[in-house]
């Protein structure tokens, strides 16, 4: 795994001149892909709800909201707004509410209204807020006899079926293309179980910072509050890797770089951690290529061979910015980064003792101000 160079920016190829994202983080591979997954949901939803129910006048077997819901689905799957409760319930309630709306008042003009006000309010406090939902009440509202033959069977049957259907699709696509769907942020643990933050999260901006903010904005922003935090961290992160990019990987690494082979045995890789004193041990081949990692944490009680318990390697390259490790390196699981070049080839190793000497490096020194002239 290579962490991501500060410069390093999404969406550039051939076509990125004629796409230029309105989302932030939007990519047009993601886009070209969301498109093909609301093709296949929505083709697949009417699909299967004609073999349930047949096909005729009586019954629409598709309703108008689920394109727009599509649209949240594929394109936004991390929005709040695009959740699986969102979307069922979102629908399903806001159609109900349209149901009720049209049989209580008479007027379409007025009843139209009500139907979206009740939609939105309902869905706030079910915590299933989705924009199409409104869409949902509408058609409930306006959509003449074959709505109305169905009365308060309509929110559930096609309405919640048409959801429940696809967000089953979509779950099984975004598993697929490997996509984190439902979007859940899991908060950062502290890897040694003991109550104290991460060590990446202790100093800086805390929770309550976020909600100052959000706060003083006096805004609603599609984005959960835990996705803003994560955000906001990289960005430091992102900032501190630039301002110092004169620092590369290879002016910071060990060159000489203690290795085990894949075929050695346990005893042996455990002998070599503990006479050099060193946490990690790259794991090279007979081409002398990096394999993976191997730690004392796995050599500990283990027999045999290095090879079925070597781990992923965290690599980056030589001309990287050295400061760019500082995520990588301060997640509590990384304690070395291998610096490979092309070939895989092992040229080096950062640990954790190589980035702090770096980071205290570009600290201003004692008595110059920033800025300063020299």
């Amino acid at each position: 795994m290579r962490p991501t160079k500060p410069n390093d920016a999404p969406g550039r190829g051939p076509f990125s001149r004629w796409f230029h994202p309105i989302l932030a983080g939007a990519r047009l591979s993601d886009r070209l892909l969301g498109c093909a997954g609301a093709l296949v949901a929505i083709a697949l939803t009417g699909l299967l709800c004609g073999m349930l129910f047949g096909e005729g006048s009586h019954l629409p077997l598709i309703v108008a909201p689920m394109g727009a819901s599509a649209v949240l689905l594929f394109a936004v799957p991390a929005s709040p707004l695009a959740q699986p409760w969102s979307i069922i319930g979102g629908n399903t309630i806001s159609a109900l509410m349209g149901v009720v709306a049209a049989s209580l008042i008479h007027d379409p003009i007025i009843a139209t209204g009500v139907g979206v006000s009740l939609a939105i309010a309902a869905m706030s406090f079910t915590r299933c807020l989705h924009p199409p939902g409104g869409a949902a009440a509408l058609t409930a509202v306006l959509g003449g006899p074959v709505v109305a033959s169905w009365g308060m069977l309509f929110p559930f049957v096609p309405v919640a079926l048409n959801s429940c259907l696809l967000v089953a699709i979509g779950l099984l696509f975004h598993k697929l293309s490997r996509h984190n769907y439902p979007h859940v942020v899991v908060p950062p643990a502290n890897t040694h179980l003991t109550a104290d933050p991460p060590s990446n999260q202790r100093a800086g901006f805390v929770d309550e910072d976020i909600d100052a903010a959000l706060a003083a904005f006096n805004e609603t922003f599609d984005i959960d509050r835990a996705d803003l935090g994560r955000i906001l961290r990289q960005i430091e992160l992102e900032a501190i890797a630039r301002s110092n990019a004169e620092i590369r990987c290879a002016d910071i690494m060990s060159r000489d770089v203690v290795t085990v082979d894949v075929d050695a045995t346990v005893e042996q890789a455990r002998w070599l951690l503990l006479n050099h004193n060193v946490r990690t041990l790259p794991v090279r081949d007979e081409n002398r290529k990096l394999v993976g990692t191997v730690g004392l944490r796995e050599l500990a009680v283990a027999s045999g061979t290095v090879e079925r318990l070597v781990s992923e390697a965290t690599t980056a390259r030589a001309d990287d910015i050295a400061l760019g490790l500082l995520s990588v390196l301060t997640n509590g699981r990384t304690h070395a980064v291998i610096v490979v070049d092309d070939a895989q080839r092992i040229l080096g190793l950062i640990s954790q003792t190589d980035l702090l000497s770096a980071v205290a490096r570009s600290l201003p020194k004692a008595g110059v101000r920033p800025g300063a002239a020299a």
